[in-house]
């Protein structure tokens, strides 16, 4: 690579080969022609549609001449060699643009051209293409299925022996479907060698007892692994009963998977050694590497194809039968089964693991992340949507490298199996987020919550918490709702346990007139059933176990708590009343759930007689927690997924010029200022209370005459750039009847902000509504999130806001607009007029919208929005811009 050349992006073949991507440069000419002249006559005639090796040496010079406008060319690599080129020319009279494909004849059908295609669109749109034009043999069926199935809109019209195919840019669902398909089929090969290896090489197995090599060693060893294992060492012949191998070079085949345990100066050299010997994955447990040895592990991997796990790691296994790796230093083997499990922490992962192992929910594979250079959340994510085992996935992120594209995997995989978290950071000390006034409100907590709210991931605030609601979504049917039945043998118990389930959100609803006679029947004479269900000290084991089973098959109530004490009348006549949650005639249609105070862990899973388990918890908060976390995945699968709605007066190019022209001016970024901002909201159809702006008295004087209402009445409200709480500072005057308030208004402004003062903003006093605030904060790492909830001076006070990450679906939307504790006040409250819910939905579609065609928008603050019955108007908006190019997170790439 020339000093000239950027960094190239890297991503994965159909075959799971890592290849770079990245621009060519003048000094790429020479590999560009080999690549041309080492092609077969046929497949140069398909390329130039005929012989000439002319016509080859001038697309040569062309893809690696200098950059000019209007061209662009890509080139993949692989080990130091091009190995495909993909280029276009745009047509200076339109948005399209001709490209031109080649590949190495022996990359063929790897998905080379497929994948730069995606680049190239990606850096096309960017640069305001929309579609690509294309001229092929039509015996070149190679090419047009690579056209057909990049997932985009193509049109192909024939002329004779050749085919002009027309490629529409569009990023819509079915490209981003494909684009995903795509993606998955190749991580899934790419991390067989790292998963389930056919051999493993332990490079620092040392030789004392107490070093973390010997005991990944050991645990392969003593795990059953079925594949060869080998351990390298420079002096032993024979680490932990292991034959070793002085160096990589020396073992006797190339091993699939090398975990490297050796201290961190040696780890690039033990990298380059591994990817010079063909090792295809790396564990690498070491920690304490520095910028440049971690530069340096990367950089090899990323060279020879090699995916990792690490560094800073516990290890990694998988229990299915074919394999049984334990490549851990954990203290004890995990347990097959069907949870799989990340994390970052490795001590997490091993209080995950312990809790697992107790609870007797075995484990398919568990992988600790570690510093997650390489292998992500989203990888394991797709690798237990398809190995044919996991039904359970428990993670703990402590950092997203792509956040969109882990939501829309965790999507697709939660409709599959439960997907739960530890929310890891929420606290301030946790993890501080910039601010200003629209990010006050839309802390990383926020955004974070709304990234699995949306996804269908189960977020939970501590590792016992997730183990209570694992524990309950793998033994019990979901609830259809949030109707608890509650059912104890002590009266106390029993309101407890209600309070419990009112904090988590449940309902513990009174049963029917006939229920409660038939439960009444059921129990002993002093019993209640009104609910609590309080069935008294001297229930029997099969009068209980009846009333269970008449609840949990009725359709009063969604789930059943049962909260029992141990009693000295029970002790006496042998009665085991648990056992009447456990041996019950089939399994429940509706989730059973016990709380026994007495039981010495915070959950446990009871055997059952029929194969299944009963969870049980020694406190009825934990266990009204799990239950609310079941109803809460079960209505996100009962709802459908929603749709990005098509919004009209929408004017997105016009957007991005004003934005660009702005960002030339201030190259640094700044606030727009009132009629920018006009501007800018206008482009999307943003309603905003009429005004104008005015840069003295005279021009303030003549605006409050056009704009008064009825009453005569306006508002003057002061700008410069970055002022935010213009109540707090006392920068607005409201109820100005004529022109001498408003002259004097506009004199106070100016002798107390001087300078500052780059001009007022009038108004008419507005109509009485709900003052709301929506707004949009661009996360660097997450990206846009639309934030809603209660207006006004107290929005911060209040911090009554929720949050989602765009673009927006119309479930979303409902979602932001229901979630604050305010929006009773939008649905009529206490006899009031509701406010225009679809005047509400559409603000958010197009604030959404806004964020995601502008990269470049910071923060957009619309505060208060007043919503009424007939209309929706932002009174106050601002507006921040900060230089940043697009970037499109679901384009194919490694980390």
């Amino acid at each position: 690579m020339t000093g000239t050349q950027e960094p190239p992006v890297h991503a994965l073949l159909t075959d799971g080969t890592t290849v770079g991507i990245r621009r060519a440069v003048p000094g790429d000419h020479d590999q560009v022609l080999r690549l041309y002249e080492e092609m077969s006559d046929t497949n140069l005639r398909l390329r130039f549609f005929s012989l000439s090796r002319a016509s080859a040496r001038q697309a040569a010079e062309r893809a690696a001449a200098p950059r000019r406008p209007g061209h662009e060319a890509l080139v993949a690599e692989h080990a130091g060699r091009v190995v495909g080129l993909a280029e276009y020319e745009a047509d200076p009279k339109g948005t399209a643009a001709e490209i031109a494909l080649a590949v190495a004849d022996d990359w063929h059908h790897r998905g080379v051209a497929t994948l730069l295609l995606e680049h190239l669109a990606d850096t096309a749109r960017t640069a305001g293409i929309s579609a690509f034009t294309a001229d092929a043999l039509a015996e070149n069926h190679a090419m047009l299925k690579v056209f057909h199935d990049l997932g985009l809109r193509v049109t192909r019209r024939y002329d004779g022996p050749e085919v002009h195919c027309l490629v529409e840019l569009t990023e819509d669902e079915t490209y981003l479907t494909a684009v995903d398909t795509r993606g998955r089929a190749a991580d899934l090969v790419s991390l067989r060698p790292l998963l389930r290896p056919r051999s493993v090489a332990v490079i620092g197995a040392g030789r004392r007892p107490g070093s973390v090599g010997r005991a990944i060693l050991r645990n392969i060893r003593t795990g059953s692994y079925t594949g060869r294992l080998f351990a390298v060492h420079p002096e032993a012949r024979s680490v932990a009963g292991v034959h070793a191998y002085p160096s990589v070079a020396a073992l006797p085949q190339v091993p699939e998977l090398a975990v490297v345990a050796v201290p961190a100066a040696a780890v690039p050299q033990v990298a380059e050694e591994c990817g010079a010997a063909g090792v295809a994955a790396l564990l690498v447990v070491t920690a304490g590497l520095d910028l440049h040895q971690s530069g340096a592990l990367l950089g090899a991997c990323r060279r020879y194809g090699m995916r990792l796990v690490g560094p800073n790691c516990l290890g990694l296994a998988d229990t299915e039968q074919d394999v049984r790796l334990d490549a851990t230093f954990a203290a004890r083997h995990p347990g097959p089964g069907t949870a799989g499990v990340a994390v970052q922490s490795g001590g997490v992962g091993i209080a995950l693991l312990a809790g697992l192992a107790r609870l007797g929910i075995g484990v398919s594979t568990f992988v600790s992340l570690g510093d997650k250079y390489d292998v992500s959340g989203n990888d394991m994510l797709q690798w237990w949507e398809a190995d044919g085992h996991t039904d359970l996935a428990l993670l703990h992120l402590e950092s997203f490298g792509n956040p969109r594209a882990f939501s829309r995997t965790a999507r697709r995989v939660a409709r599959a199996m439960p997907v739960l978290t530890v929310d890891a950071g929420r606290s301030e000390a946790g993890r501080r987020a910039a601010a200003s006034h629209t990010a006050a409100a839309a802390t990383r907590t926020m955004t974070r919550r709304a990234l699995f709210t949306q996804a269908g991931v189960t977020a939970t605030r501590s590792i016992g918490e997730l183990l209570d609601a694992a524990a309950l979504l793998h033994s019990q049917p979901l609830p259809a709702g949030t109707r608890v039945a509650v059912v104890s043998n002590a009266g106390g118990a029993g309101v407890l346990a209600a309070d419990a389930c009112a904090d988590a959100g449940l309902v513990v609803p009174p049963l029917t007139t006939g229920l409660v006679d038939e439960l009444l029947a059921l129990l002993p004479g002093g019993a209640t059933a009104t609910n609590p269900v309080d069935a008294t000290a001297t229930v029997g084991e099969e009068q209980l176990r009846a009333c269970v089973d008449r609840l949990a098959r009725h359709g009063a109530v969604d789930a059943v708590l049962v909260a029992l004490v141990p009693t000295a009348l029970a002790a006496a006549t042998g009665e085991d009343l648990v056992r009447s949650l456990t041996h019950r005639p089939g399994p429940p249609p509706r989730p059973v759930l016990a709380v026994l105070p007495a039981q010495a862990a915070r959950v446990e899973l009871l055997p059952a007689h029929d194969d299944g388990t009963v969870p049980a918890y020694s406190d009825a908060e934990d266990a009204a927690r799990a239950l609310a976390h079941a109803a809460a995945r079960a209505r996100w699968l009962d709802q459908l997924p929603g749709l990005i709605p098509e919004l009209t007066e929408v004017e997105s190019d016009r957007a991005r010029e004003l934005v660009a022209a702005f960002l030339d001016e201030h190259p640094e970024g700044d606030w727009l200022d009132p009629p920018a901002t006009a501007a800018l909201l206008g482009c999307y159809g943003i309603r905003q209370i009429p005004w104008a702006w005015a840069r003295d008295e005279d021009e303030a004087v003549d605006a409050a005459e056009r704009l008064a209402g009825p009453d005569g009445r306006v508002v003057m409200k002061a700008h410069w750039p970055g002022l935010l709480h213009k109540s707090e500072q006392h920068a607005l005057h409201l109820d100005l009847r004529n022109a001498p308030q408003v002259r004097a208004a506009h004199r106070d402004l100016v002798t107390r902000f001087g300078d500052r003062l780059t001009g007022v903003v009038v108004q008419p006093l507005a109509e009485r509504g709900t003052e709301l605030f929506a707004g949009v904060v661009q996360d660097e790492v997450f990206g846009p999130l639309v934030v809603f909830g209660l207006g006004g001076t107290a929005t911060e006070l209040l911090a009554d806001h929720a949050g989602r990450l765009a673009p927006l679906t119309d479930r979303d939307v409902r979602e932001l607009i229901t979630s604050p504790r305010c929006s009773a006040l939008l649905f009529g409250y206490a006899g009031s007029p509701a406010a225009d819910l679809e005047g509400l939905e559409q603000l958010l579609h197009r604030l959404s919208r806004m964020a995601c065609d502008l990269p470049q928008l910071a923060e957009a603050d619309l505060n208060p929005v007043l919503a009424g019955p007939h209309g929706v108007t932002a009174l106050d908006v601002r507006v921040r811009l900060v230089p940043r190019h697009p970037h499109d997170p679901y384009l194919r790439r490694l980390r």
